[in-house]
């Protein structure tokens, strides 16, 4: 379908782009599949390291969330999953899905499928295991998502962010040979 400009068929897009201490190089949210109600959002990080501490802990009884706290999956980027698959949608933890929670904010450094729905903020630059800011989040940080000021933001000090990056060096994946060993070599 085409529309014009004066009768689009979202007034504000589709996709926004975000930055931040969070998201220096940029970060995505698709704003028209995202709750509008969350587009405004201050709240706690509950952190999750991988793809394996999500899958273990998500739908843990004893996961400390609630439906106000912001879902933080690090290292499904490009370098940190490798080859950045399609984990950036994550789930609604069981026991609030079960509280009728439909929504809620999460951010990762990985990508989801076009179809997927949700407040989440995607394709956070740089990633965590290239050294970005989401590899020293903790959690029970608090984090800003602002779309209308197209931002996304760690609340913790310049400084705190400084000392956790001297406590914590990254070490970017290698590989010995092969296919995953020239991916990591030349992925940007």
């Amino acid at each position: 379908m085409v529309r014009s400009f004066a009768q689009p068929i979202y007034p504000q897009g589709g996709l926004a782009v975000l930055r931040g201490n969070l998201a220096p190089g940029g970060a995505i949210i698709k704003q028209s599949a995202a709750d509008p109600t969350l587009m405004e959002h201050e709240g706690r990080a509950v952190v999750f390291e991988n793809v394996e501490d999500l899958i273990n802990r998500i739908d843990d009884e004893a996961l400390d969330v609630n439906a106000d706290d912001v879902l933080v999956l690090k290292n499904i980027g490009p370098v940190g999953a490798p080859g950045m698959p399609e984990a950036g949608y994550i789930p609604i933890p069981r026991k609030l899905a079960r509280a009728s929670v439909k929504d809620m904010v999460r951010i990762s450094d990985g990508r989801m499928s076009g179809t997927a729905f949700g407040t989440i903020v995607l394709h956070v630059t740089p990633e965590a295991a290239a050294g970005g800011m989401l590899a020293y989040f903790r959690s029970s940080d608090r984090i800003r998502l602002s779309v209308s000021n197209r931002e996304v933001s760690l609340l913790v000090s310049d400084d705190e962010l400084k000392q956790r990056a001297a406590e914590t060096p990254i070490v970017r994946p290698t590989a010995d040979r092969g296919y995953r060993k020239l991916f990591l070599q030349t992925v940007t």
